[in-house]
């Protein structure tokens, strides 16, 4: 048995107690940063073997627990916050164990994604999620170009280190459009923003850029 088990986002209180029950009864959690994970095991004093799961080794690291499921160990999936899947490796190893007739099992619960759209006060009926769009400004930019053909709500993933190139480009591409960014939420300081670009442009060039954001806008 596969259990893919959403995590917080940033408040560690946002677990729900079927995850807990969940963590508590497996034989292995597999996690993309055993550091992360380990603060919340700590918190609800949960006592239980881990092994890292993350983009670079989910090809070795995913016969090994493949491996390890068909012997009839019962492993939890965890990423560092949210939900196993959205813009991390966790499909990979679903992808496997479905194809090896391994039972999965979801426990729902926090996503940064769900979570931005509900204060965001856009149509979150019909949206794109495109998670982290390319590194490189070229690729990136043709993201953009493709997605401003698109009617629709857009969400988007960032990171700080990135987040103002982004800006500039969204400015570039989409013109002077409203923006919801919301970052560190749930978090001591959550912000959740509604503004034109240029306004976070100009805010973030004089304010130290910190956390991951998510971007919803409408075309």
């Amino acid at each position: 048995m596969l259990y893919i088990v959403a995590t917080p986002i940033g408040n560690l209180e946002d677990i729900t107690l079927r995850a807990l029950e969940v963590l508590r009864s497996v034989d292995l959690i597999a996690c993309e940063d055993t550091r992360q994970t380990k603060k919340l095991l700590v918190r609800y004093q949960i006592k239980k073997p881990l092994t890292s799961y993350y983009e670079y080794n989910k090809l070795s690291k995913g016969d090994y627990l493949i491996r390890l499921l068909k012997e009839g160990k019962i492993i939890a999936l965890v990423s560092d916050s949210g939900t196993p899947g959205i813009s991390d490796p966790g499909f990979h190893i679903v992808k496997l164990a479905l194809e090896n007739n391994i039972k999965v099992s979801p426990i729902p619960g926090p996503c940064a994604l769900t979570t931005a759209l509900s204060v965001a006060g856009v149509p979150a009926n019909r949206f794109i999620f495109e998670g982290f769009l390319p590194v490189k400004p070229g690729p990136r930019k043709k993201k953009l170009l493709e997605l401003s053909k698109q009617k629709k709500t857009i969400a988007l993933y960032e990171s700080p280190h990135r987040f103002l190139k982004l800006l500039d480009q969204i400015k570039e591409i989409f013109g002077e459009i409203e923006l919801t960014v919301v970052r560190e939420v749930t978090k001591k300081f959550e912000e959740i923003k509604k503004d034109k670009v240029s306004s976070f442009i100009e805010y973030y060039k004089s304010n130290k850029v910190r956390g991951e954001f998510v971007l919803i806008f409408n075309n």
